[in-house]
């Protein structure tokens, strides 16, 4: 069985449900939205056991092999905000997900992605060295909460942008002449800072070891963001050379992600710059610029997993 768990109506998610029902796959969804009527049977006899009821459905969770979740902070989800944090719902609410999220970390099933593998996310400057060591090349950068040693990091580097350490999404923005006063404020947050590299920016994503790779053409600091500023963003589906390819496979094994959103630029000199690596990527977007078959890859690994071929788990460093 192949087990789903996060929010309908959220593309990337509905995407793969869409992929999975193309299939004969033997599929089993959970609204994450239903935490407050979601009841949870979580057993250690000594092996783990558990099952969700919702509704009237039941999931015995033991028959799942593969799970492919993509869920949000429940705290932000209507039904369980407006119970309340001092409240028994509220209360029961945060029991159900943890219990989820306890089962996530336990369970023999291949699980795209599981939580703890997905934390590296909240470490940028961590994953840039891990995308150091399979070969990539890295902006210099500095995390900081002393706005002289940043001044002096853009002094000597040149052209810099700042941007989130953590997970957390922020707009890349380039420094300029406003920032100068406003770099005391880092003082109350470190900050990560980077050499700006000039190129062309490309998202790799790796769906075990398929790679999808596409091209961006926009001129922007942040082409996620371009339209906001009236700025084209183009989007087109690429090859990337092998070896690149086979290190973006590697990487995403060293962070054991089966799937994972790799951001990367061409430098004019031909080097290929890593900047970070989203372990629960919008994969969407591309898909519906450049046609590229991701959602159907990922059906394809879950299917996979379900029919017994080995966990991506079992690929830990």
């Amino acid at each position: 069985m192949i087990f789903l768990w996060g929010l309908p109506g959220d593309s990337p998610f509905d995407a793969v449900r869409a992929a999975l029902a193309r299939t004969s796959a033997d599929v089993a969804l959970l609204d994450q939205r239903s935490l407050l009527a979601t009841d949870v049977e979580l057993t250690q006899d000594p092996e783990l056991h558990m099952r969700v009821a919702v509704d009237g459905l039941r999931i015995d969770l033991d028959d799942a092999r593969a799970v492919y979740l993509r869920t949000y902070d429940p705290r932000r989800l209507p039904a369980v905000s407006a119970a309340g944090e001092r409240s028994a719902a509220y209360a029961a609410a945060m029991g159900v997900e943890e219990a989820m999220l306890v089962w996530l970390e336990l369970t023999a099933a291949c699980v795209v992605n599981r939580p703890s593998d997905m934390a590296s996310n909240n470490s940028k400057p961590y994953q840039i060295e891990l995308a150091r060591a399979q070969g990539f090349a890295v902006p210099a950068t500095l995390v900081t909460t002393d706005p002289d040693a940043a001044r002096r990091f853009w002094t000597d580097s040149g052209a810099v942008i700042y941007k989130s350490i953590s997970g957390v999404r922020s707009v890349v923005s380039r420094l300029g002449e406003g920032h100068v006063d406003r770099l005391d404020d880092v003082i109350w947050c470190p900050t990560q800072f980077q050499q700006y590299v000039p190129g062309r920016d490309h998202r790799v994503h790796v769906v075990g070891d398929a790679v999808f790779a596409s091209e961006v053409l926009s001129e922007a600091d942040d082409y996620r963001y371009a339209s906001r500023r009236g700025e084209p963003a183009t989007l087109r589906a690429c090859t990337i050379p092998d070896d690149v390819a086979e290190r973006c496979v590697a990487l995403a094994r060293s962070l054991a992600l089966p799937l994972a959103g790799i951001d990367l630029r061409r430098a004019p000199d031909g080097r290929w710059f890593c900047f970070e690596v989203n372990p629960s990527p919008g994969f969407t977007y591309y898909e519906s610029h450049t046609g590229q078959p991701i959602a159907a890859a990922i059906a394809a690994l879950l299917i996979a997993a379900d029919r017994g071929a080995p966990p991506w788990q079992m690929l830990r460093p």
